[in-house]
């Protein structure tokens, strides 16, 4: 084989040397982000004979179109060779490079049992964090090569906020730090100007960037992480929306709020001032609880709170076939008292949107204790439906859940209800069954014989 001549830029020089155990390179287009992936992936893979690698695209679609073709454009044919039924290239020392995608959350279990020594996301973004940290449990082995799992992205993408939050937020670019979990990471920005191989050879694809919206004109070619397309909430601003815990005023009226099943139960507190400002200053957010552990962790976490009621979304009232009870029933019998919320997925989203708009004075209603993380990451993170504009789209499914146990709060909290002067007392199950079983003038009956509603009627 003869020489290989390979050119690249000084910033993905800078990612072909970084040793980091994750690597993230990009920010605009045209930064050379892919072809800086297929290098790194080449030089590593004749360094390290035997070597294993995972290149990855969201969907097939896309990795064909980019890096299957980038390889075998310019890999030589005398040292490797590609499959195409199974998406393998081979080198003639032993080494090898997957090509995968993963367009579902459950497409992260074919690679269940593999074991690489590097894995390679181009276009980081448009996987989710469960996707990421699952896959990259997956980079192990004791040969004793280097172990690294190297990103590449532009900003935007379902992923945008948790990328962000992992590679861009906690450090300055091209500073390698360590992160909560110990591991390195460094987070190296690329743009279209630091590609002088692209700005030769299409000195126009800067104007063409110049020319597209301001959002798509900053992101493509500034790489502001600051700002992406399809965000639900960009008027969420941790500066205005995110506060200190403090000391609450007990003569402030509080709520509970919560999205229940077994892969997460998201439960949050919420006190009212006098000024009707909305305070979450607790959060619950744990998996695999069946109910009654849920009440048990809600009780102990409620800590004395007198609560006025908690909310919970009406198919929470739904009967099972097999038993004939509702889940709501099951949280009552466990000592959770739960009134139903609405589900009117825009009316609640929108309700959200009200609370975090800024008034004159620049002040919003919604404030978020900054001990509540995970609805603090997720919020900002929803993005925009793209068949129904007006809705959060429901994937990825785990950044949902804390949203919309928000979401059952705020559109009950934009109804007149929670100022009625009517008086609410908390009933025994047996009353409370009487109660829901009586007719509109026996209830008038039943309430002055208990002193007031049910809290927990719904």
């Amino acid at each position: 084989m003869g020489k290989i001549d390979i050119q690249i830029t000084r910033k993905q020089k800078r990612f072909l040397e970084a040793t980091a155990s994750e690597v993230l390179f990009g920010g605009a287009a045209g930064g050379g982000k892919s072809y800086g992936q297929t290098v790194d992936a080449l030089l590593f893979a004749l360094k390290y004979p035997g070597s294993k690698q995972l290149l990855l695209r969201r969907t097939f679609a896309e990795l064909d179109k980019s890096l299957i073709r980038t390889v075998l454009g310019w890999y030589p044919r005398e040292i490797f060779s590609y499959n195409s039924s199974a998406h393998v290239g081979r080198f003639t020392n032993g080494s090898c490079i997957d090509f995968g995608y993963c367009s579902t959350e459950n497409d992260v279990y074919q690679y269940q049992s593999a074991e690489y020594d590097v894995i390679r996301f181009d276009e980081l973004t448009h996987f989710t964090e469960a996707q990421y940290i699952y896959l990259i449990s997956r980079v192990r082995g004791a040969n004793g090569f280097p172990k690294q799992i190297k990103s590449s992205t532009n900003p935007g993408g379902v992923g945008h906020q948790w990328v962000k939050s992992r590679f861009v937020d906690p450090s300055p670019p091209n500073v390698e730090f360590r992160g909560e979990d110990g591991m390195k990471r460094i987070f190296i920005p690329s743009l279209l100007d630091d590609n002088k191989f692209l700005m030769e050879g299409d000195p126009d694809y800067k104007k063409r960037l110049e020319a597209l919206p301001e959002r798509d004109r900053k992101a493509l070619l500034y790489g502001d992480w600051n700002i992406f397309e399809g965000q639900y909430f960009p008027e969420f601003d941790k500066a205005v929306h995110v506060c200190e815990p403090f000391k609450l005023d007990p003569a402030w009226r509080r709520y509970r709020a919560f999205d229940y099943g077994l892969d997460r139960l998201a439960c949050y507190w919420f006190a009212i001032d006098s000024a009707r400002n909305v305070y979450v200053y607790k959060e619950l957010c744990e998996s695999d609880l069946p109910i009654s552990k849920a009440c048990e962790r809600i009780i102990d976490m409620n800590d004395g709170d007198t609560i006025y009621s908690t909310l919970a979304p009406p198919d929470m009232w739904s009967r099972s076939q097999e038993t004939g009870q509702s889940k709501a029933t099951l949280f009552m019998d466990n000592g959770v008292d739960i009134a139903k919320s609405s589900n009117n997925r825009e009316a609640g989203w929108l309700a959200i949107k009200e609370l975090l708009k800024l008034d004159k004075n620049g002040e919003a209603r919604l404030h978020i204790f900054n001990t509540c993380t995970e609805l603090i990451k997720c919020l900002p993170a929803l993005q925009i439906d793209k068949k129904h504009p007006t809705d959060c789209a429901t994937e990825p499914h785990d950044i949902t859940h804390a949203p919309d146990a928000l979401r059952y709060f705020a559109v009950y909290w934009t109804s007149p209800e929670p100022w009625t002067d009517e008086k609410y007392v908390k009933y025994l199950p047996d009353q409370l069954e009487d109660y829901r079983n009586a007719s509109p003038e026996e209830r008038k009956i039943i309430e002055k014989l208990y002193g007031g509603k049910p809290k927990n009627v719904y």
